[in-house]
C-alpha cells in the first residue's frame, strides 16, 4: 500500500495561489486525507487532515518556505522549500506561515487540521465541552452559590477570551438535543385559536350579531334594495360588505415568541463574537457556521408568523413541561450564564485553534468523578460552590490544570467517621524527609487523590502516624484499550525492549501507576481512568489495597462508566471500617518500626529459620534473662527442660509483660555468673503455671511457693550464635546486689551490643 499523499493551493497575500503538497511517512490510511469542504465547514476544521503521533515531508513551491514551529514544523537544511511536520500529541488546527524564501516576510498563511487517533474524538469533545458547561452553570444556578450574576458579556475584550465564551456557548446550542429539540417544536409547535375581523359580501353573511345590526345601519358603501326586497319597508340601503369576526388557529403564542427570541439572542451572540474574531481563523469560521445554522432555523415558515414578545413567559407550563419547549427554555438559561462565563483552563484546551481533548478528558472527568464522590460523601458545599467566582472580567471557573483544588468531606458509617479529601492535581513535595507527607524521591502530581483518614485527627497528623492512606487516579484519553496498559500476557521482554528502543512505551502509563504507589508516602492504590470497556484490579497481597489498576470511563450521558468506580470506592471504604485488616496492621508496623531510628546495626551472626520458618527480626525476638541459685537448680533445668520463675506479688517474681510472656530466647547467669553463653530456646507460645505439687512431681528441690510461671525450653547449639558470650551487667534492665536475680526481658538487638568480644 502505497503511503498517502494531497496537495492544496494555498492563497497568499497578494490574490495569488500556490501548491503545497504533503507526503505521510507511514502507510496508515488516515494517516493523511482530505475532506470535503462542507465536512471541513461542518465542524470547522481544515479541510488537509494529518493526524497525531506521525510525521509527514512536506514541499510548498520553490521561493518559500514555512515558518519554523519547535518541535513540530521543521525546515531541511539542503532545500528550505521542503521540510518535516511531526505534530506528536497536538490535536486541532495548525496554522502555518508561509514566508519568502530569502527575506523571510510572511506571504500567507493557512491550517491544516490534526486528528486525533481516537476515531471519536469529534463527538467526545462536543459531549465534554457541553457537560462542562452544564455542571458549570448548574453550580452558578445554585442558591447557596457566593457568585451574584449582574455580569454583561464586554465584547471588546481579547479574542482569546472572547472565544472561551463562545466555546461554552457553542457547546450547548450544537447538541443533538438542542436541534431536536427545534425540530419538535417546528413539527408541531403551539398554537391558540385567535380571532380576526375580515370583510366580506353581506350576502355571505351566515349569523348577524349585534355588530352586524350595528354596520348594517350606520356603515357607509352602501347599496340600494330591491323594491320587492322583504325589508324594503324598514330599510332603503344596506352596505355592501359587513366587518366579521372569525376565528383562526395561530402559532403566535407566548410561548413560541419566546423560542424565537432565543434562537435570536443565539444569533446575535454569534454576530457580535464574529466581528471581535480575526477573519479565517477556526474560531472566526466557527462563529460564521453557527450562524448559518441559526439563521436557518429562524427561516423556518413557523417562526415567521411570530411576532417579537413583549414579555418573556417563563412560568408558562409549556415551556415548563412540554418537550421541546422545556429544552429550549433550558438552554436559554444556561446560555445566560455561559455567554459570561471565563475558563482560563479552557486556554490548555483550544488555545489558538487546538483541541487538546485528552486534556479536557481530564477536566471533565474531574466534574464526574465530583459527582460521584459527592453521592458517597459528605462534602462541604462552600467548597464545591468556590469552583466558580467573581473575576475581573467575569464570571471564573477555576479548574486549570496544575492547580490544586481540594474538596474535603466525612464518610460515616455509623460504626466510625473518616475524614476525606478528594484533590485535582495534588503535589506530594520530594523535599520532604519521613515521617512526613509527600513523595520520597522527585514531586509527584496525580491527576486526581481521595485521601482517608480517621475523623480524630487532622491530616499532617494522620501522615505521621501511618494513618492516611493516599488512592490516585490519572486520566489517558489516548489509550484505546486495556492492553495498551498492562501489555500482551506472557509478551516476550526481549521483544518490549525493542519495541522500547523504537519509542513504543507500551506499558508506560502502568509504570507511572506503580512509580506513584511505590513513590508517594501511605499510597494505598493508583489506577488508571481512560476511555475504554474493561476493568483492571490487582492487589499487592490478600486485599483490595494495596493495588493498581485501571477503570473505564466513557464520555456519555447514559452509560459512562462511573458505576463500577463508585463500587470500588465504596468497597474502599467497607475495607477501612474494617479495624482488623491486613493493611492497618501493616501501617502500625510501619509506624512501629520506624518512629525512631535504629541506634546500632547487628551485623553478628543469629539464627535465621527455626522449624522451616523464618524466625521474627532481632528487635522483636524477646530474650529473657533468668537466674538459676544453684548447681542443683541448674541440673534440674537441663534434665526436665523447664525453666520456672516465681509467681506471687512479692520482691524476685517475675512481671509478666509482653515481652517476657513472648520470649523466644532464655539466657541463664547465676551469682558470679554474668558472662553467659548459656542460651536456650524457649519452644512453646508462653509460660504455663505449675502449682507445687506438680513442681514437686517434676522433681523441683525444695519448691517454696504456691504457684510457679514455668517455660518449656532447649538448649541451642552453641554455633548458632557463633559461641557467644554476653556480658549481662552491661544491659540497661539489670540491678546489681539483690536485684540481680530478678528475671527481665530484652531484646535480641539489644542482648547483642553487650556481647563479649572473643
Amino acid at each position: 500500500m502505497a503511503n498517502p499523499e494531497e496537495t492544496i493551493e494555498i492563497p497568499l497575500l497578494d490574490g495569488s495561489q500556490i501548491k503545497f503538497s504533503v507526503f505521510a511517512e507511514s502507510a496508515h490510511p488516515e494517516s493523511l486525507r482530505l475532506i470535503p469542504d462542507s465536512e471541513a465547514a461542518e465542524f470547522g476544521e481544515a479541510p488537509l487532515q494529518l493526524m497525531e503521533g506521525f510525521s509527514y515531508e512536506y514541499k510548498i513551491e520553490d521561493g518559500y518556505k514555512l515558518q519554523e514551529i519547535p518541535k513540530v514544523v521543521s525546515l531541511s537544511r539542503v532545500n528550505r522549500s521542503t521540510g518535516r511536520i511531526t505534530p506528536n500529541i497536538y490535536v486541532g488546527s495548525l496554522v502555518l506561515e508561509v514566508l519568502d524564501e530569502k527575506a523571510s516576510e510572511k506571504k500567507g498563511e493557512f491550517s491544516i487540521e490534526v486528528q486525533s487517533v481516537k476515531a471519536d474524538y469529534r463527538k467526545d469533545y462536543r459531549f465534554m465541552l457541553e457537560d462542562i458547561t452544564e455542571k458549570c452553570t448548574d453550580l452558578l444556578m445554585q442558591s447557596n452559590s457566593p457568585v451574584t450574576q449582574n455580569f454583561t458579556v464586554d465584547f471588546n475584550e481579547d479574542s482569546q477570551t472572547l472565544y472561551q465564551r463562545f466555546s461554552f456557548v457553542k457547546s450547548i446550542i450544537e447538541t443533538p438535543e438542542f436541534h431536536e429539540a427545534i425540530h419538535r417544536i417546528v413539527g408541531a409547535p403551539v398554537t391558540n385559536w385567535a380571532e380576526r375581523e375580515e370583510e366580506t359580501d353581506i350576502r355571505r353573511a351566515k349569523r348577524i350579531g349585534n355588530s352586524s345590526i350595528r354596520q348594517i345601519a350606520s356603515s357607509s358603501s352602501r347599496v340600494m334594495l330591491p323594491a320587492d326586497h322583504s325589508l324594503q319597508g324598514k330599510l332603503k340601503s344596506v352596505p355592501a360588505k359587513l366587518r366579521i369576526s372569525r376565528k383562526h388557529e395561530t402559532v403566535d403564542t407566548p410561548e413560541n415568541r419566546f423560542v424565537k427570541h432565543a434562537i435570536l439572542s443565539f444569533f446575535q451572540f454569534c454576530a457580535d463574537i464574529s466581528e471581535q474574531l480575526k477573519k479565517g481563523s477556526r474560531a472566526y469560521k466557527e462563529a460564521q457556521q453557527m450562524q448559518e445554522v441559526l439563521e436557518s432555523m429562524l427561516n423556518h415558515s413557523v417562526f415567521k408568523e411570530v411576532s417579537p414578545p413583549a414579555t418573556l413567559a417563563l412560568n408558562s407550563p409549556v415551556l415548563q413541561r412540554k418537550e421541546g419547549y422545556r429544552e429550549v427554555l433550558r438552554v436559554w438559561l444556561m446560555f445566560d450564564l455561559a455567554a459570561k462565563l471565563v475558563w482560563k483552563g479552557g486556554e490548555d484546551v483550544y488555545h489558538a485553534g487546538k483541541r487538546d481533548v485528552a486534556t479536557l478528558y481530564e477536566y471533565w472527568l474531574f466534574f464526574s468523578l465530583l459527582d460521584d464522590f459527592k453521592t458517597v460523601f459528605n462534602i462541604e458545599p462552600t467548597a464545591i460552590g468556590n469552583l466558580i467566582g467573581p473575576t475581573s472580567d467575569g464570571l471564573g471557573l477555576k479548574l486549570k490544570a496544575g492547580r490544586f483544588i481540594p474538596f474535603k468531606g466525612v464518610y460515616d458509617s455509623g460504626n466510625r467517621k473518616l475524614n476525606i479529601e478528594f484533590s485535582f492535581n495534588r503535589t506530594f513535595s520530594g523535599n520532604n524527609d519521613y515521617p512526613s507527607g509527600g513523595s520520597w524521591t522527585k514531586n509527584m502530581r496525580p491527576d486526581y487523590t481521595l485521601s482517608i483518614w480517621p475523623a480524630e485527627l487532622k491530616a499532617s497528623e494522620a501522615e505521621m502516624q501511618e494513618l492516611i492512606v493516599h488512592i490516585h487516579f490519572d486520566a489517558k484519553y489516548k489509550i484505546a484499550g486495556l492492553y495498551e496498559i498492562i501489555g500482551i500476557e506472557n509478551e516476550d521482554p526481549e521483544k518490549e525492549k525493542e519495541e522500547q528502543k523504537q519509542g513504543n512505551y507500551k506499558r508506560a502509563d502502568l509504570l507511572k501507576m506503580h512509580a506513584y504507589r511505590d513513590a508517594i508516602r501511605r499510597t494505598g492504590g493508583a489506577y488508571v481512568l481512560y476511555p475504554g470497556d474493561k476493568s483492571l484490579q490487582k492487589s499487592g497481597f490478600h486485599e483490595l489495597i494495596p493495588g493498581l489498576g485501571a477503570f473505564p470511563i466513557k464520555p456519555s450521558r447514559t452509560d459512562n462508566g462511573v458505576a463500577e468506580l463508585k463500587d470500588f470506592i465504596y468497597e474502599i471504604m467497607e475495607h477501612f471500617l474494617n479495624r482488623a485488616s491486613q493493611r492497618e496492621r501493616m501501617s502500625y508496623r510501619v509506624y512501629d518500626i520506624h518512629k525512631e531510628k535504629d541506634k546500632d546495626a547487628l551485623n553478628e551472626p543469629i539464627p535465621e529459620f527455626f522449624n522451616e520458618g523464618r524466625t521474627l527480626p532481632p528487635a522483636d525476638t524477646s530474650v529473657l534473662i533468668g537466674f538459676y541459685k544453684d548447681e542443683q537448680h541448674r541440673e534440674w533445668i537441663e534434665r526436665t527442660g523447664f525453666y520456672n520463675a516465681r509467681m506471687n506479688s512479692k520482691r524476685g517474681s517475675l512481671k509478666l509483660g509482653p515481652a517476657e510472656a513472648g520470649a523466644s530466647y532464655l539466657l541463664l547467669h547465676s551469682d558470679g555468673k554474668l558472662e553467659t553463653g548459656d542460651i536456650w530456646r524457649i519452644t512453646d507460645t508462653g509460660p504455663r503455671v505449675f502449682s507445687k505439687e506438680e513442681m514437686i512431681k517434676k522433681g523441683y528441690p525444695n519448691p517454696n511457693q504456691e504457684y510457679y510461671l514455668v517455660y518449656k525450653i532447649e538448649k541451642v547449639e552453641s554455633a548458632a550464635f557463633a559461641n557467644a558470650v554476653w556480658n549481662i551487667r552491661k544491659l540497661e534492665q539489670y540491678k546489681s546486689g539483690r536485684g540481680s536475680a530478678l528475671p527481665f526481658a530484652v531484646s535480641l538487638t539489644e542482648l547483642m551490643r553487650v556481647k563479649v568480644n572473643q
